[in-house]
């Protein structure tokens, strides 16, 4: 997190890879909401000016939102 950090990235997204189907490679290990959380916490005290983390949150993750904030709307 540091190093995207000290190259410009003001926003973060953390989620996890979830199996869709059986066909798919299975998940190693679940990543519980609560460490999630703690990292969150982490991107936040280095800078990052937003920050989306939880196992179901992907790149665009309420993007309108950020982007809004970013532009301080």
């Amino acid at each position: 997190m540091v190093d995207a950090y000290s190259v410009g990235v003001e926003i973060l997204t953390l989620g996890q890879y979830l199996r869709p189907t059986l066909n798919h490679l299975p998940v190693e290990r679940y990543i519980p909401p609560e460490e999630f959380l703690h990292y969150k916490n982490i991107a936040k005290e280095i800078g990052f000016k937003e920050v989306a983390s939880g196992p179901m949150v992907r790149s665009s993750y309420r993007a309108d939102k950020v982007a809004r904030l970013l532009q301080g709307n």
